[in-house]
C-alpha cells in the first residue's frame, strides 16, 4: 500500500506542487505540462504484458531507457524545455521509487 502512495503521489501530487510553488505567473499552463508527463507510458503498450507490477519501467521501456533519460535531463538547460524535463525526470524519479519498492532497497530504507 505504501508503494502504491509513494509512487503515484510522486506522479500526481509533486507536479501540481512544483507547477504552485514554482510556476506562478502560469500555474496552470505548468501543472497540466508536468503531469502531462505521464503520457510517456506510452511505451508499455509495447511490453508483453503490458503491465507487470513487478517489474522496473526504468531501463526495460524505450522512453524509460538510459538515453531517454540522458535526454530529459539535457531539456533542463534550455529555458524553453525546462519545464518538459522537469516533468519528465519527476516521472522517471517516481518510476526509480516504484524499482526500489520492488527490489525492496527503499522499504530497507524507510524501516530501517
Amino acid at each position: 500500500m505504501l508503494r502504491f502512495f509513494v509512487h503515484y503521489g510522486i506522479h500526481f501530487i509533486v507536479p501540481i506542487a512544483v507547477g504552485l510553488v514554482f510556476f506562478k505567473t502560469s500555474q496552470k499552463r505548468a501543472i497540466l505540462i508536468l503531469l502531462g508527463a505521464i503520457l510517456i507510458d506510452v511505451d508499455h503498450l509495447l511490453a508483453n504484458p503490458v503491465f507487470d507490477p513487478n517489474r522496473c519501467s526504468i531501463a526495460f521501456h524505450p522512453l524509460h531507457s538510459y538515453w531517454a533519460i540522458s535526454l530529459y535531463t539535457a531539456l533542463l538547460f534550455f529555458r524553453k524545455t525546462r519545464i518538459f524535463g522537469i516533468a519528465l525526470l519527476i516521472h522517471i524519479l517516481a518510476d526509480l521509487t516504484d524499482c526500489y519498492f520492488i527490489t525492496g532497497h527503499l522499504k530497507e530504507a524507510i524501516t530501517g
